[in-house]
């Protein structure tokens, strides 16, 4: 499938620009959907973390604050944490983001990692199902999902080798465990990133110049070359890919 590559020649840059990029977005689908709310998936990570704060000084620097409230944030995955635990994807996006935005309670819809994983998926599954429309299958639709990409060219918590119930799960989240601490995870799954109407991956860091070129292959090297292979998607990236 299509993607679209633009590359930055540093994470702030691609920051500052992905975070005008969703303030256009959003600004953009306040009025159509003020009602039911555009539904928008964030993932954790250092490079999502550049992002927060960087809408956050656009927000003060010109701000569109009424639009933040016609969002419906989700969360793409999660560590089996409490939200306020230092590993929590929830608290980093609140207190960089979601909080100085001023964003309403009742709009977030945080993965419960706190419950036993089974349950933390179902109930996120259930939250995502009351607030979006769906496919024919049955799958919601969330507007935009925001991810990153490991060292290992994961995505959200979908990692390399993970077992066919992963793979193939018609479920909208699902339990995983990861390869690194804390390793208990709920994650978004395949079928429900392919069913998404955008899907933007934000890709930066040391170390991961093998796993951005496997995953540009064809052939389903990675995670991320799993989701490319099936659906199109953009790709942000501030890692170089010099000569082979």
């Amino acid at each position: 499938m299509p993607y679209e590559l633009i590359p930055f020649p540093t994470p702030a840059a691609l920051a500052e620009d992905v975070a005008r990029r969703l303030r256009e977005r959003i600004s953009g689908a306040a009025s159509s959907y003020r009602n039911s709310g555009f539904n928008l998936a964030l993932s954790g990570g250092r490079i999502a973390n550049d992002l927060f704060r960087a809408v956050v000084d656009q927000e003060r620097a010109g701000g569109m604050a009424s639009a933040w409230n016609t969002v419906n944030f989700f969360w793409a995955d999660e560590r089996c944490v409490p939200p306020d635990h230092a590993d929590s994807n929830f608290r980093a996006a609140s207190e960089l983001m979601l909080h100085p935005l001023g964003v309403a309670p009742e709009r977030i819809h945080r993965i419960e990692g706190e419950l036993s994983p089974e349950e933390a998926a179902r109930r996120a599954g259930e939250a995502l199902r009351a607030r979006s429309r769906a496919m024919a299958s049955g799958m919601p639709v969330v507007d935009l999902v925001l991810l990153g990409m490991g060292e290992d060219g994961h995505i959200a918590s979908l990692f390399p080798e993970a077992p066919g119930s992963v793979v193939e799960s018609d479920q909208p989240f699902t339990n995983v465990i990861g390869p690194k601490p804390p390793p208990r995870r709920v994650t978004m799954t395949y079928s429900l990133l392919r069913a998404a109407t955008e899907v933007w991956v934000l890709a930066s860091g040391e170390g991961k110049e093998n796993a951005l070129r496997k995953s540009l292959k064809n052939g389903r090297i990675t995670p991320l070359g799993v989701l490319l292979d099936s659906r199109d998607a953009v790709l942000f990236s501030s890692i170089p890919l010099g000569p082979e």
